[in-house]
């Protein structure tokens, strides 16, 4: 109860969103602060070519760029170079050497007619006439030739060329043509070029020419010879670029020994462990920015479900410190686990009670924050239980966790008695055990009989712990935040609870009537969708303070004189009125629920004792109506609401003589629209469709009640006594 005024104390210092942000950066720091270990990169003090003193694995799978880029080269080196074969360049080199006999020809032809004209003149003039035919040659063959043949072969060779006959011209170009393109039909590279030209002046030394046309031809020849098949560095490149490009990047894998115990560290696994982060002085930030990446997701997760709940302000704050209290709970006894394995070298993760939490929760709260309870915890547990290996994720643990825990919350669905607790976790060790073997097989696990026994163990112990776990924390926080949880409604609704022992004995007809009300309250609340088990429990206990006075309360006055017959109207109004202080006196005292104590104070509202009131006004003048009104508070609830119609229809129908549908039907309709003038519902969020629907399930659940019920005297309007 020190906790709970605690709480109220701070919710009065703070608003409701500075409430709700200081929960959960207090929570978003705490789970930091306790997965920060199991994130942060262990470093370790290695100097190259030094001896490794210990074995180190890597905590996550990276790329080795460097190694990569290596094997790239290497792959892009074994390329070999690409040649294109064209085989239109040795018709073009057929062609040009035709071509240039041709104007060797033509050539010798004008100056043929030159020399006709001219005969008989000096030597000097003969040798400006050759000057004159070479010149005509070279422009002839600069003017039509796409190729500047006269850069290539020189002068002296187009003389020999002039000055050859035409039966050794003609004999030369058969030899030249004929060889160049036998030989130019053949695959030649640029440096094939220089020893395929000495084969063919071998050639042409062998066909007998004159030695002037010889040695042209010669010139010639080596002109004509060039390289057909050429480099092509553009699909060179797209070749090596291609075997670039299959490389599969070299990876470190997780888990994999990066340097063995006693190995040297060569420059390699020096560069590796540089890498991978796990020098000393060289510490990445990485792993932390994506653990506040993993809070911020997680508190996401927690915070927007709460603020979308349609519940009262101080109610949410209850369950949100009761969530984070659960959660942070789990994740220490998650880490405590996970450090004592750390110790002995066992693997504990199994024996995580995964279930607990979940199922508090579910209790607690609701089954949808039992199932986000699951699915954080498993997703913490796949960073905690990480196999040895910091930085890294174990999914086997998380599918664990989360399937724990939903069986947990599964089996709890239905009824949610102590008895069934202990029983979900049978059935949650039944469970745990299957996935173990499913983890196992599904991995083809490598296990001895004695492995298989030891982790079967953890799993058993696991689903006992969560179920024991969770009976012996419930208590603590119901009753540290007063909370009405399901579990605790079952308690207070078992007939051996001292209170309802004390109705039955000291007020059997109240105890009677608490029943009936009971009945109606509870199928009508579950008819519009509230809080059914509630509406039962709270009508048990709505009018416990009657056992203070039990016989001043028709249902008791079993065979005995009305005492209400020999008091004055405002001492019966007291006596009556009073029951309500005395009952919430009662609850309190014995420390009840915050919610049945407000159905207690809450069941009359401020309606008005009519037969008392209409009794005073007779007998007195100046009777105030307010002074016989209860004193409220008018429901702030639709349970309480509807027990408050409940327990006056009830009382009503056992007044009538002859409670036929209609009579009854009628009665209720009237009491409820009595109700509604008073403005006895204004106070409580219930729509006219969901007075309907009560109306309608009252009347259907009355029919079966037959017990007739004293009336007193008068006015018929006047004959129904309130409580």
């Amino acid at each position: 109860m020190y906790f709970q005024k605690y709480i109220k104390n701070i919710r009065k210092i703070l608003s409701y969103k500075l409430f709700m942000s200081l929960v959960f950066l207090v929570l978003g720091l705490l789970l930091f602060a306790i997965l920060y270990t199991n994130v942060k990169p262990e470093t370790y003090d290695m100097e190259l070519f030094s001896v490794a003193d210990k074995t180190i694995r890597s905590p996550k799978t990276i790329e080795d760029e460097e190694k990569t880029e290596e094997e790239r080269k290497k792959a892009a080196g074994e390329v070999e170079d690409v040649y294109v074969y064209k085989k239109e360049v040795a018709q073009n080199r057929v062609l040009l050497l035709t071509s240039i006999f041709d104007f060797v020809n033509e050539a010798n032809q004008e100056g043929a007619d030159k020399k006709e004209k001219e005969e008989g003149k000096k030597e000097k003039e003969r040798t400006q006439l050759a000057a004159a035919k070479l010149a005509l040659l070279k422009s002839k063959l600069t003017a039509d030739v796409t190729e500047d043949v006269t850069e290539k072969i020189s002068d002296q060779t187009l003389t020999q060329l002039l000055a050859a006959s035409p039966e050794e011209l003609e004999k030369a170009r058969g030899v030249l043509i004929n060889n160049v393109e036998s030989i130019m039909n053949d695959k030649i590279r640029e440096d094939q070029v220089n020893k395929i030209s000495t084969v063919l002046i071998d050639r042409i030394k062998s066909a007998n020419l004159e030695k002037n046309v010889e040695n042209a031809s010669i010139e010639l020849g080596k002109y004509a010879i060039i390289a057909n098949e050429v480099y092509d560095a553009g699909l060179t490149e797209e070749r090596k670029q291609r075997a670039m490009d299959e490389v599969e990047p070299v990876k470190i894998l997780q888990g994999q020994i990066v340097v063995q115990e006693g190995h040297l560290i060569d420059r390699d696994i020096y560069r590796q462990l540089d890498t991978l982060g796990l020098l000393k002085g060289k510490p990445s930030v990485k792993p932390f920015i994506g653990l506040a990446i993993f809070v911020l997701l997680s508190l996401g997760a927690i915070y927007i479900p709460f603020t979308k709940w349609k519940e009262p302000e101080e109610k949410k704050q209850s369950y949100v410190l009761i969530f984070g209290i659960v959660f942070v709970g789990a994740i220490l006894v998650m880490k405590l686990i996970s450090l004592v394995a750390g110790l002995d070298q066992y693997d504990l993760s199994y024996l995580f009670p995964a279930a607990m939490a979940p199922m508090l929760i579910r209790v607690m709260i609701n089954e949808r924050f039992g199932l986000l309870m699951a699915i954080i915890l498993a997703a913490c547990g796949s960073i905690v239980f990480h196999d040895g290996i910091s930085g890294t994720i174990d999914v086997e643990i998380a599918l664990y966790i989360l399937f724990s825990g939903l069986a947990g919350i599964i089996f709890l669905s239905d009824k949610n008695e102590r008895f069934n607790l202990l029983r979900a976790g049978m059935v949650v060790s039944v469970v745990n055990v299957l996935l173990i073997f499913f983890l196992q097989f599904i991995g083809s696990g490598q296990m001895t009989n004695m492995e298989y026994v030891y982790f079967i163990i953890n799993g058993a112990v696991s689903g006992i712990l969560s179920a024991v776990l969770t009976m012996g924390i419930l208590p603590f926080l119901e009753a540290g935040f007063g909370i009405l949880s399901t579990m605790r409604l079952i308690e207070l609704s078992n007939p051996n609870h001292p209170l309802l022992k004390k109705i039955l004995i000291e007020a059997p007809g109240t105890y009677h009537h608490s029943v009936m009300v009971a009945n109606l309250a509870e199928l009508a609340c579950e008819a519009i969708g509230a809080n059914g088990f509630l509406a039962r429990v709270g009508a048990y206990y709505h009018d416990i303070g009657k056992t203070k006075r039990p016989h001043f309360f028709i249902e008791n006055q079993m065979k005995m004189e009305n005492p209400h017959n020999k008091l004055e109207p405002a001492t019966s109004k007291d006596i009556i009125i009073a029951h309500v202080t005395d009952g919430v006196a009662e609850l309190k005292k014995h420390k009840m629920p915050k919610e049945i104590v407000d159905i207690a104070e809450q069941h009359h509202g401020t309606t008005l004792l009519k037969f008392f009131y209409y009794k005073a006004v007779e007998i007195f003048d100046d009777v105030e109506e307010a002074d016989y009104r209860y004193p409220g508070p008018k429901p702030q609830f639709i349970e309480a609401a509807v027990i408050s119609l409940a327990d006056c229809v009830e009382a009503a129908v056992r007044s009538l003589n002859q409670p036929t549908p209609e009579a009854i039907k009628s009665l209720v309709d009237s009491i409820v629209q009595d109700r509604l003038l008073d403005g006895q519902l204004n106070e409580c969020d219930i729509t006219m469709k969901q007075l309907e629907i009560i109306k309608k399930t009252f009347c259907e659940t009355l029919g079966g009640i037959f017990h007739s019920r004293i009336e007193y005297p008068g006015n018929k309007e006047q004959k129904v006594m309130q409580k």
